[in-house]
């Protein structure tokens, strides 16, 4: 994933860029860049890794190194950005968010029209966002490339341009499965991912754009390049897993909607007889925490945390590329409260269950402190594909999902045909589903909450939103 922040003021706009993009970093955790734009320095651009440094560490000298009234920044897991590009409509710095599945095509197709060339990365890889850039300087404005470089992209693209004339412009993707909203205060306007950055820097919320959208910002000016699309398919899991619970998207705050969901899976729970001789509710940190306090206040069982991550040292467990040390950090930043534990029926609350190696680990932690029992809840249904608009769950493959790997061998490839019912936990493929995930990870009980209760929480059309990790609908 990844998150921008771009702000552009009629004073020096570098401090909003930097506190606007470190508010991106629950978002990424391998590179960070800033850009800007000062008439007399023209476009600047600096870049860092922060695998092992957080963005303000490794940013602040920024305030000395650049200066500039409009600034755009951006926080990412893949490639290095913003870059610096020069082409026929202008010298601009551009930084994306989304996901290309079609790169190999698209470079191949621009190499063999164009005879020109891209910048190597290691392996021959190219950067993502030049790439997206390439296809935008085929034509001869911005809106056109933007609209013709989405339009190319099999996956997702949401693109922030700084122009060597210090005005922005600002695109959500085109079916807008990731929020783009624009802040105004009265220096200027800023764009960002999450809503919430740009409020504590004192901006006000002026819009937030619609799937496809194209604006351009100036100190004084909020002008709409190109209007939305009908169709918008955002990202459900913005709610469920990654978004920050202070922001909100379309409307629906994130910290609210799972308290929602968690009240709603409690609920099942009572209709159906389970996990009645529950001593406490706790959520998997820190995520599943809010969908846990809505289970407990609907469930009536109190809500406990029976262990806490320790996070002023170690970095978030995801940031390793290697499983092993991903298991590793997690299982060093877990410390166990016994009185919480020994001898107790505990039921947790997971954001989502993917691959379920770090899940494991938790559940044998609590075992081994004492824990008599330990039932486990999904805030979302199984994830039955990899997300490929995305990339959120970093599955490269449909079988690295627990859920996946479950049906092959209760079923084999037949079993792929019958994914919705295994989906449901009132079939008797669904039921054997959870019963194997059960004994394979010494859960007292499984449940996953159903598509519809997860809608119901989010509290938009079906119809708007990205569900395809879950039944595989585009």
């Amino acid at each position: 994933m990844g998150g921008f922040f771009g702000a552009v003021s009629k004073n020096d706009a570098i401090s909003d860029v930097f506190f606007g993009t470190d508010y991106h970093s629950h978002l990424g955790t391998r590179r960070a860049g800033i850009a800007a734009y000062d008439p007399e320095l023209g476009l600047q651009r600096e870049i860092h890794n922060i695998q092992n440094s957080p963005f303000r560490t490794k940013f602040e000298d920024v305030f000395e190194e650049m200066k500039g009234f409009a600034a755009i920044g951006c926080i990412s897991d893949y490639d290095p950005q913003p870059l610096l590009i020069r082409s026929d409509i202008g010298v601009y710095a551009i930084c994306v968010i989304g996901m290309i599945n079609n790169s190999d095509e698209l470079i191949e197709k621009y190499l063999s029209s164009n005879k020109g060339h891209f910048g190597a990365m290691t392996g021959g890889k190219v950067n993502a966002t030049e790439l997206i850039a390439a296809l935008i300087n085929q034509k001869e404005n911005f809106v056109d490339g933007i609209k013709f470089a989405q339009a190319s992209v099999d996956g997702t693209a949401s693109i922030l341009i700084l122009k060597d004339n210090g005005a922005i412009i600002a695109a959500r993707d085109r079916l807008g499965r990731i929020p783009v909203l624009i802040g105004k205060n009265e220096d200027g306007y800023c764009v960002s991912f999450e809503s919430f950055a740009y409020q504590k820097l004192g901006y006000e919320n002026e819009k937030e754009l619609g799937a496809g959208e194209i604006v351009e910002l100036t100190a004084d000016s909020f002008t709409q390049l190109s209007p939305p699309n009908k169709k918008m398919k955002i990202c459900s899991f913005l709610w469920s897993y990654y978004g920050y619970p202070t922001s909100c998207y379309e409307g629906v705050n994130v910290e609210i909607m799972r308290y929602r969901n968690g009240q709603i899976m409690a609920r099942n729970d009572k209709e159906a007889g389970l996990a009645e001789d529950i001593d406490y509710v706790g959520g998997v940190p820190d995520s599943g925490t809010p969908h846990a306090i809505g289970y407990a206040n609907e469930s009536g069982k109190h809500f406990a945390r029976a262990f806490i991550k320790y996070t002023p040292t170690w970095s978030r467990s995801f940031t390793p590329t290697k499983q092993k040390e991903r298991n590793k950090i997690a299982k060093m930043k877990q410390i166990p409260i016994h009185d919480l534990i020994t001898d107790k029926n505990l039921l947790f609350v997971d954001d989502s269950i993917v691959r379920g190696t770090q899940l494991k680990e938790t559940v044998d932690f609590l075992y081994s402190n004492g824990a008599k029992s330990v039932h486990m809840r999904s805030a979302c249904p199984p994830i039955m594909y990899g997300c490929k608009y995305l990339n959120f769950s970093r599955a490269t493959d449909d079988m690295e999902l627990i859920a996946r790997r479950v049906i092959m061998e209760l079923e084999g490839e037949e079993g792929f045909k019958h994914i919705d019912e295994y989906s449901d936990s009132k079939t008797e493929r669904g039921k054997n589903l959870r019963k194997c995930i059960c004994e394979k990870f010494n859960f007292a009980s499984l449940e996953f909450q159903s598509l519809e209760g997860v809608i119901e929480a989010i509290g938009l059309d079906k119809d708007c939103l990205c569900t395809y990790c879950w039944d595989g609908k585009e």
